[in-house]
């Protein structure tokens, strides 16, 4: 893409296309980094099976670790989106300043706190001593790459958020594809295992870094890679706006986490076998959650640009056609999950009895994926707005009942039955955000409406 699209002025109808698809793609193959490395490991010869329980235990923390990236890529983006729509540059480059320095300060901080912590962390969540050899290396590997994780994930977002979402989904494809290679490479020609696997993900994660970097230094995006001018303040804006995104992230890592101690305390000899199944069922969510995503948060940029210059119509637009989207997009992944599950489980491994329990478990996991659709959109439509503790509680609503129930039906039923607690969260939450939405949206547009007259008709007095 040589030129950026005009937030402010072309067709939200194409300015939604032209981010959503592009995002979308973007997650997916963002996905694919843990989806691949899963399915590598999963079909190494005769410790297939018990590497990928292993390394499903280290997938919710290497998520937890580069959602951070989304903290300030998505908040700094968001609030950059803003300034740009009210035409103040300047305070545009000072957001994107102070989000850099906050990306290598955090990557510091994760890496040193990640390392110390690991072997606590595996046993912690789920590990045995039979897995803990494979989830340390990957874990131990993955963390020294850390910077390059999160910086190319919250640099990403600075692309997009400039209408250039072509490009940030390059960034992300360059990654995926050396990802591919190098873990056939490590993997299986240099007989490296999960160290290789560990090792693919951090040179990819470099290559994604170094493709996002350069383009911001280049001349094409409005706000380039810029320094100084460091505020706490604004950090703390960025961060505010970025927390309801990031608990998303870090939230269904959390969760995922307790998916894995629920399982090793109530799956008794089976414990190991249930954690390789939740880990294949979580990487068939990714699929969904991973493009969905894509389309809440890849369309913010449209809402905060406008909702900085009062344009009322155009945001209400936007949101219609963001949740449609969404819609349509979930609708066609519940089809493909009850038609085609056997195919995506036959990457990870082809033990029957490790079959058999994923593909029950993926069709309780996705059965509120429909509904989630609102979830994701409408919340992620509020935090463009600005409106961050509604879209925060409403968060922290879907996932706190998502964490008691996990807890509780495993407890109640059976250790499997934990898959139940992902659909029934989904359902419940999509009728209170979409019920408090209602209640917000119009009014709170209405309200930056008038503002912006009030502004504009002073301006003109002024002048």
């Amino acid at each position: 893409m040589k030129k950026g699209n005009d937030l402010g002025k072309d067709s939200v109808l194409s300015l939604v296309l032209k981010l959503a698809l592009p995002s979308m793609l973007a997650q997916l193959i963002s996905v694919l980094y843990n989806i691949v490395d899963r399915m590598f490991i999963g079909n190494i010869p005769k410790i297939g099976a018990v590497a990928l329980a292993g390394v499903g235990i280290c997938g919710p923390i290497v998520t937890l670790l580069t959602s951070f990236g989304t903290l300030i890529g998505l908040g700094g983006s968001i609030t950059m989106a803003m300034s740009m729509g009210e035409g103040d540059n300047d305070k545009a480059k000072r957001i994107m300043s102070n989000s850099l320095l906050s990306l290598l300060v955090l990557s510091v901080c994760l890496t040193a706190g990640f390392l110390l912590m690991r072997k606590n962390l595996i046993y912690w969540f789920g590990g045995s001593d039979v897995t803990f050899t494979y989830a340390n290396d990957y874990l131990t590997i993955y963390t020294l790459g850390t910077i390059f994780a999160l910086m190319a994930t919250g640099l990403n977002y600075f692309i997009t958020c400039q209408g250039f979402a072509g490009f940030g989904m390059m960034t992300v494809v360059v990654g995926a594809i050396a990802n591919i290679i190098l873990d056939t490479i490590f993997v299986f020609e240099l007989n490296m295992g999960v160290k290789g696997a560990a090792w693919a993900t951090v040179f990819s994660q470099m290559l994604s870094f170094l493709f996002a970097i350069s383009f911001l230094f280049s001349k094409k995006p409005k706000i380039r890679v810029c320094f100084g001018n460091y505020s706490m303040k604004i950090i703390k804006n960025i961060m505010s706006v970025g927390l309801s995104p990031f608990l998303i992230l870090a939230t269904d890592s959390v969760i995922a986490i307790a998916v894995n101690v629920v399982l090793k305390q109530f799956g008794a000899d089976e414990a190991d076998l249930l954690i390789s199944s939740a880990a294949i069922v979580q990487s068939y969510m990714l699929l969904i959650t991973g493009p969905l995503i894509g389309i809440s948060g890849g369309t913010q940029a449209i809402i905060s640009y406008n909702y900085g210059a009062g344009a009322g119509d155009r945001i209400r637009k936007a949101e219609k056609l963001i949740l449609g989207m969404g819609i349509i997009f979930t609708s066609i992944m519940a089809c493909v999950t009850y038609m085609f599950p056997a195919f995506f489980v036959s990457f990870f491994t082809d033990d029957p009895k490790l079959t058999d329990i994923t593909l029950w478990g993926i069709k309780i996991f996705t059965m509120g994926i429909v509904p989630l659709s609102f979830q994701y959109c409408l919340v992620d439509g509020l935090t463009a707005l600005g409106r961050i503790k509604t879209s925060l509680s409403l968060s922290l609503n879907r996932k706190g009942l998502y964490l008691i129930l996990t807890f509780l039906i495993p407890a109640l039923y059976s250790a499997k039955d934990v898959f139940y607690a992902q659909c029934i969260s989904d359902f419940v939450s999509a009728i209170v955000s979409t019920t408090v939405f209602l209640l917000v949206f119009e009014k709170h547009v209405k309200q930056r409406e008038q503002a912006m007259r009030f502004k504009n008709e002073t301006i003109h007095i002024v002048k």
